[in-house]
Formats: C-alpha cells, sequence, structure tokens
C-alpha cells in the first residue's frame, strides 16, 4: 500500500526565524491521527534565518538524524561537541539518558535549510553521543547512499534503532530499483525535483515536499523525471 502525502498537506509553521513544514504531529501542530509512521516521530523540513537558531534546550531517549540541504548549520552540546555543518552534512544525536544542544545558523546573509527526524530509540537509557559527517553530492547520485543506520551499513553513521536512512539524487530518466519487504515501512521525501513511483499498487509522480508512506508493497521502481533538477530525496527503511 502506497500513501501519498502531498506538500500542502503538510502542517506550516510560519514564525520570523525560522519557517518549519511538519509531516507529523510536532510542537503547536497536534493530530493523533498523524503521530507517527512506525517507529518515525518526526520528519520537520526547517529553513532557518540568517542569525537565528535554537537556543539550548533538552532532549531524551530519541535518535535525532539532521540532513543540512544548505547552508550552514552550527550544533554545539553539552557533551562538548561543536560543528559548523555544511550542506550535505549529516548530523546523528543520539539523546539517550540526556543531552542539551543548540542548532543556529552562523551566517549573516543566507538561510539554512535543513531536515530534522525523530525515531524512537530500540531501549530507553542508553548513553547519549553524537557524530556527524559530510557527504559529497556525487557520492549520492544515481544510487541509494546510506548515511544514518542501526544495522552496520558501511559509510553510515551509527544510531540505536533498526532503521537506515538513504540520500539519493537522481538525473532525469535514471532509475532504482528498490526491494520493499513485507514486513517493513518505507518512508520517501523529495526535497527537490520530480520523482515517479512505480509498483504493482499504480504509477505515483511525486513533487517537492511530497512524502510517501509505502507498506506491504512489491518492489519500487523510484525515477527522476524533473528536466531541470535531479530528483532529491530521502529514502527512510524501518520497522
Amino acid at each position: 500500500m502506497i500513501k501519498v502525502i502531498t506538500s500542502a498537506e503538510r502542517h506550516t509553521s510560519n514564525r520570523e526565524w525560522i519557517h518549519s513544514e511538519f509531516s507529523f504531529s510536532f510542537a503547536d501542530y497536534d493530530d493523533p491521527s498523524n503521530a507517527h509512521f512506525g517507529a518515525l516521530l518526526a520528519h520537520n523540513d526547517n529553513e532557518l534565518s540568517p542569525g537565528q537558531g535554537m537556543h539550548e534546550h533538552p532532549h531524551h531517549d530519541l535518535e535525532i538524524i539532521t540532513y543540512v540541504v544548505s547552508g550552514v548549520l552550527k550544533h554545539q552540546d553539552d557533551l562538548g561537541n561543536h560543528a559548523e555543518l555544511q550542506g550535505g552534512s549529516v548530523q546523528v544525536m543520539s539523546a539517550g539518558t540526556g543531552i542539551n544542544h543548540s542548532e543556529t545558523n552562523p551566517s549573516d546573509s543566507a538561510n539554512a535549510r535543513f531536515l530534522q527526524i525523530w525515531l524512537l530509540p530500540d531501549q530507553p537509557g542508553r548513553q547519549p553521543k553524537w557524530d556527524a559527517k559530510f557527504y559529497p553530492a556525487e557520492h549520492k547520485t544515481n544510487t541509494l547512499l546510506p548515511v544514518a543506520s542501526g544495522k552496520g551499513e558501511e559509510s553510515a553513521l551509527e544510531i540505536n534503532e533498526n532503521v537506515t536512512i538513504y540520500l539519493s539524487s537522481l538525473e532525469r530518466s535514471r532509475a532504482l530499483k528498490y526491494q520493499q519487504r513485507e514486513d517493513r515501512r518505507t518512508h520517501i521525501y523529495l526535497i527537490s525535483g520530480n520523482l515517479e513511483i512505480a509498483c504493482s499498487d499504480g504509477v505515483f509522480q511525486l513533487q517537492p515536499g511530497d512524502a510517501a508512506r509505502i507498506r506491504k508493497s512489491c518492489d519500487l521502481i523510484l525515477k527522476g523525471t524533473g528536466s531541470d533538477s535531479n530528483a532529491e530525496f530521502v529514502l527512510i527503511d524501518l520497522p
């Protein structure tokens, strides 16, 4: 079964300092029928204004994965980690028993766009940790690049859940086959460009900001269809 959630169906939170699109219940958006998809609790697309940010605040018992789409995102936490994450960087933060952190945009002229993904961990009370890695654009072109995983995927940052997050950027008419397991869920979110998803359920066309929630489906054929830019997307394999 494939359910497409269009960009317009997301919840928009528009503040002076940050614009956010929420795929699931988050902050001031409370919809019990749209609280999660398996272990996936949040999938936010954020645009942070220059010089703005989220001041230090706590988390616990969450796996938080951040993908910087463009601009720079500055991270600091009470474990002593400091980093300025360029576009193309992925950050993982296992909050565990507790972590305090801040995320800010150090630029005085450019917005920072980033996706933030929240997952339930495989168990509560783990030791908190943080890590980050930059992935060059060519590493995700016309392939599925694992960037965060609890299954020991090579090149991927480690998380505490049986989930793998992939990045991909498909050129026009290039296609990938993804085997959808019967006992797993797949969440696909299109960052930019145009993407076609085909399986026995039919053929679905995704525009930027659209998502597909997939369960008990056939093998998926993912195809870039845009003429102006690659189809850049995130694919999450989860229980």
